[in-house]
């Protein structure tokens, strides 16, 4: 510990030679096994070091005279942050001593072979730093920078195995990590370079790869190449020997790998016909070579089961390179009968790898298998619409295009012949490795026991996703390829020739997610057969874990093919009493999957069950009330909660008052009687409710309202007007013994079970009344006879309780009823602004931890009174006015994603309202430039970029409501700023370009005006606005190196509407129970 007190203090003086053994010494204390206080003081020292601004000049001083390879590190470290913020900066002579310095450390370390494998660590250290200068030297200071390597590399192999290293460095960092990185200009600046200094690098390369006999440079050089062969001339790659050197080395095991990568790479450019004959050449011979190395015949599975790692890389790089080269140039092979026969044989190589037990593997096969089917079947949907094809060739001449389509038409169908037998196989492969939907609750543990899920796997449902895709575009290629081979694998589960568990869930899990895309006749002859074999297969299989296996592939099936039941009552009402029977079912899950097909039939097909059908002598939703007590016996109380959610569907179906009224009242007899028998004991003696088990009653029989209203809507009027007052009496007493138990019992009391319990009644006693506002269609009658009941018992009790006792729902609750009753609630504004206001800021602004549900919510509610009651607002003192600011401020400072974007969604509602208001001047006045500060902190300071959109809106708002002139008071303060401007868009100039100027100091004056500037150009076009922002936070050097996508999300939203637009054109893409069709169901 003495010697690190003695360092701190030698270490501050660094205008002398630092001390490279105390140096070291620091380090080792620091990586070492000593105490914790002994790290702690070596971190503090060398954090205080790499702050140093003269740290970086003792940078050459330590790397000569340490042996420590970490301290060289560190050295490397503290260089690394001046080349990235300060480099620029720095005096010529200085830059070009450690640019040269560190060329030679390389040349040296690599000149021979011994010091060059002892210290390869630091070698690779030095060749990243060496990258992160030229990004800033090269083109324009270091012109010879490329012809220099070059002439290195001819000097000794080892030298040359580190030049690839660097070159390889230098199109990463050029082509793959640029983006956030540097500006737009700098990157097209470095690839226009590397392109036109491409040819002394290609020309070592063959050079190399001709006369080398090094294993590791051989290795390098193609690992080089692979990152180059993605954006080099393409002369280079076709028109040289090139290609031929790489299929040679193709067969050599040393180098298979390396060399499929880069041919991969070739596979995958794209650029139109020009070398159609070279891209044929090498696929043939590629494929001779292949069936030398991996026979046809071998089982890929089995052998990628039981190799080294390096064979099953060869696999994955295999699936890469068919995919790649197939994705681009598929079609140059349909040409001649050889070519053909080369293509299938591929296509039949590549459904084999798709069988590998491999996850990564499949996806990058099922990808391309996606992208082939979507294209055989667009070309055929549009075959069958001509129309469509009219729109894509825009072609407005109708004589012409008969005979266009004719002659397009046997070209289509010669090509789908063609590819008949792979799709055929891909449709047996998408069969047996269906990925499980989401509905599935049902799954086999890892001891081989049927258990319910207890984790959604978004990769598995990902994958569901794109199998589904193909597999509806394979079906709509082929109905009756795929009913066939779906039936037949069926079949074979009945006669247990194919039986188990993995083959029949993938089989159900294909028949489901086709839905929708056969024509009805089809479909309906398709499942009468499927679930007629199901349920035999039901009846003739023992075994209670195979039961629920079956049980929940026949609900998964049913629950899919909601236009068939539709058609076929006897099939629904056979189906819905066959859930009813999986209800009393006790095996984990099934109970769970029984209750949700249920409300998904439900929903789809409500009006059946409300009309007395043929052959019945009333509605089944009678015959089902009659038997609802039977039917819930076993469920679980939140089972039972979505068994009533799915009745009240029904109900919500029938359209006559009268009969609705008495099913509702038949549905609700059950928790009714209880809910009677609890008050009327209550009303003997109050402290009946407080034991746990009432309690306990109560909150399951609000949960059950809970869930009829969110079906009902307004219907559920005569049900909650039934129980309202009894309910907020039973609310306030409920609030007063939480208050009074947490008095007694201190801050622990709020965390105890009992107070917990209590709690939870409260709020879902005020998520009833939200869901049944929300629901209730516009009717300001239900308004006026359910809000103020409420005001004292749930405003009023939210004011006086303790803040652990405040429930956040009170304030989303209020919000809900802003939201629906809009300009109706101003008069009630003070009031509630009254009970909640202050005292729920105190709460939350304390710090941005307490309270999480409470910020989010309290922010909701702000924002529907500044939405639809903005004149209760004005109304408000500039007190309370500074508190409302202050807190928005305060929200979108938080790093919180949803609660800064309700704050920023806010204060642009805000700031549109005043300004279109008669206090405009006075509003800006007081808050223009604090609200500019503040989006400028948030906006540069990396913790925020999820905002980043709301941030450009706000800043536009406010640059072009100072150009527009609609202030027309000063915005400066006369008393402390005696210059006076001659407009507000001038001093908003001046005070930004200082505002920006003294956060970043190390961007010049010239640039932070040149970007004042450009804001105030391009105010009136939000993309440029945005764009030009987006490139100041590069140049500024706060976004880099991280993840940048939040700045490009609104553009990817834009992308997925139009995606979705798409699939809505095709049938089946979108499951029939996604689509919202009340029409059909009549």
């Amino acid at each position: 510990m003495a010697s690190l007190v003695m360092a701190a203090e030698k270490f501050r003086d660094l205008s002398q030679a630092i001390d490279v053994p105390l140096l070291d010494a620091t380090v080792a204390a620091f990586y070492g096994t000593g105490s914790k206080e002994e790290r702690v003081a070596a971190d503090r020292i060398l954090q205080d070091l790499q702050n140093n601004p003269d740290m970086w000049l003792q940078v050459v001083h330590i790397l000569q005279n340490t042996k420590n390879l970490n301290t060289k590190f560190f050295a490397l470290q503290v260089l690394e942050g001046v080349i990235k913020y300060r480099w620029n900066a720095l005096p010529v002579e200085q830059r070009d001593g450690m640019k040269n310095y560190i060329s030679e450390v390389i040349v040296q370390l690599s000149s021979n072979e011994a010091s060059f494998r002892m210290e390869r660590l630091y070698v690779n250290k030095l060749n990243v730093t060496l990258v992160q200068i030229l990004k800033h030297e090269w083109p324009a200071r270091w012109r010879s920078f490329i012809p220099d390597l070059v002439a290195a590399a001819k000097t000794s192999e080892t030298i040359c195995e580190n030049c690839m290293v660097i070159l390889k460095l230098l199109s990463e960092e050029v082509f793959d990590f640029s983006r956030g990185e540097m500006t737009q200009q700098k990157i097209k600046e470095l690839k226009q370079s590397l392109n036109s200094e491409f040819q002394l690098i290609h020309e070592l390369c063959l050079y190399v790869l001709s006369a080398s006999q090094r294993t590791e440079l051989i290795r390098a050089t193609l690992s080089t190449l692979h990152a180059f062969l993605s954006w080099i001339p393409l002369g280079y790659i076709f028109e040289s020997p090139l290609l031929e050197t790489l299929l040679k080395f193709f067969p050599m095991p040393s180098y298979r790998n390396l060399t499929l990568q880069c041919l991969t790479e070739v596979a995958a450019l794209n650029f139109g016909d020009f070398y159609n004959i070279q891209y044929v050449k090498m696929y043939n011979f590629f494929m001779v070579q292949l069936q030398a190395i991996l026979p046809l015949t071998t089982n890929i599975p089995e052998a990628y089961a039981n190799g080294s790692s390096e064979e099953q890389a060869f696999i994955q790089n295999l699936a890469l390179f068919f995919t790649s080269f197939y994705k681009s140039h598929i079609q140059v092979l349909e040409s001649t009968q050889e070519n053909i026969t080369a293509l299938l044989m591929g296509l039949e190589y590549l459904i084999n790898i798709c069988y590998v037990d491999d996850t990564e593997v499949f996806k990058v096969c099922l990808d391309y298998w996606n992208s082939l089917v979507l294209e055989l079947f667009e070309a055929r949907h549009n075959l069958d619409n001509p129309a469509v094809a009219v729109n894509m060739m825009g072609l407005q001449v109708m004589p012409l295009l008969h005979g266009m389509v004719d002659g397009l038409g046997s070209q289509i169908l010669q090509r789908r012949q063609l590819y008949a037998t792979p799709m055929s196989k891909l449709r047996m492969l998408m069969i047996c490795r269906m990925a499980k939907p989401e509905e599935v609750l049902i799954v086999e543990d890892e001891n081989g026991n049927i258990v319910r899920e207890t984790m959604k796997d978004n990769d598995v449902l990902v994958q569901y996703k794109i199998m589904r895709e193909t597999l509806i575009y394979l079906s709509h290629l082929d109905h009756e390829d795929t009913e066939k081979q779906m039936l037949k694998k069926l079949s074979k589960q009945l006669s247990g020739e194919d039986w188990n568990w993995n083959n029949l869930n993938t089989l159900c899990w294909a028949i489901g997610s086709i839905s929708g895309s056969m024509m009805e006749e089809q479909e309906n002859r398709f499942l009468v057969m499927v679930i007629r074999d199901l349920l035999n297969l039901c009846e003739i299989t023992k075994g209670k874990d195979n039961k629920a296996v079956i049980a929940s592939n026949i609900m998964y099936v049913v629950g899919q093919y909601p236009r068939f039941l539709r058609a076929h009552w006897k099939f629904l009402k056979t189906v819905v009493n066959k859930l009813f029977e999986f209800m009393h079912e006790t095996h984990p899950g099934v109970q769970d999957m029984a209750c949700d097909t249920f409300l998904k039939i439900v929903q789809k097909c409500k009006r059946k069950f409300v009309i007395v059908q043929v052959g019945e002598s009333e509605p089944f939703v009678s015959e089902l009330l009659a038997g609802l007590p039977t039917t819930v016996a076993d469920l679980e109380p939140h089972q039972i909660h979505t068994f009533y959610e799915s009745v009240g569907h029904m109900i919500q179906a029938e359209s006559d008052p009268q009969k609705r009224d008495e099913y509702l009242q038949r549905l609700m007899d059950l928790p009714n009687q209880k809910w009677a028998e609890i008050i009327g004991q209550a009303r003997q003696s109050v402290d009946f409710l407080k034991d746990q088990d009432v309690i306990r009653t109560v909150l399951n029989i609000m949960q059950t309202n809970t869930s009829v209203a969110s079906a009902l809507g307004t219907y559920f009027l005569s049900q909650i007007s039934l129980i309202f007052l009894d309910m907020l009496n039973v609310y306030r007493m409920y609030s007063e013994l939480i208050s009074s138990s947490i008095a007694e019992g201190g801050p622990y009391a709020s965390k105890t079970s009992y107070v917990k319990l209590l709690r939870s009644v409260k709020r879902e006693t005020l998520k009833l009344i939200e869901t049944f506002l929300d629901k209730a269609e516009d009717q300001t009658q239900i308004g006026k006879q359910f809000v103020p009941p409420m005001m004292d018992p749930v405003l009023g009790d939210y004011a006086r309780n303790l803040p652990d006792a405040r429930e956040s729902e009170v304030l989303s609750l209020f919000a809900t009823i802003i939201n629906k009753y809009k300009a109706a609630m101003i008069e009630d504004v003070p009031r509630i602004f009254e009970a909640v206001f202050q005292c729920t800021l105190e709460m939350i602004t304390k710090n941005f931890e307490d309270y999480p549900e409470h910020r989010l919510k309290f922010f909701s509610l702000l924002r529907a009174i500044a939405t639809h009651c903005f004149p209760a607002l004005i109304r408000l003192s500039s007190e309370q006015l500074k508190l409302v600011m202050d807190s928005i401020i305060w929200a979108f400072r938080h790093t919180e994603r949803n609660i800064a974007e309700t704050g920023l969604n806010l204060l642009v509602e805000m700031l549109k309202n005043f300004q279109a208001s008669e206090f405009c001047n006075q509003f800006y006045r007081s808050y223009f430039l604090t609200i500019e500060q503040e989006i400028f902190a948030v906006l540069t300071d990396t913790f925020h970029k999820p905002g980043f959109k709301l941030h450009v809106l706000v800043l536009q708002h406010l640059f072009c409501l100072v150009e527009s002139g609609a202030l027309t008071e000063p915005l400066w303060d006369a008393a402390t700023i005696s210059y006076s401007y001659p407009n507000n868009a001038m001093f908003v100039r001046e005070y930004t370009i200082k505002l920006l100027g003294t956060s970043f100091p190390n961007m010049t004056a010239s640039e932070v005006t040149q970007f004042v500037n450009g804001l105030f150009e391009s105010r009136n076009d939000l993309s440029a606005f945005k764009n030009h922002i987006r490139d100041f936070l590069v140049q500024s050097k706060e976004f880099s190196a991280q993840d940048n996508k939040d700045l490009y999300a609104e553009e990817a939203a834009a992308q997925r509407e139009r995606e979705r637009q798409r699939m809505l054109s095709i049938p089946g893409l979108i499951a029939p129970n996604e689509i919202q069709d009340e029409m059909l169901d009549s």
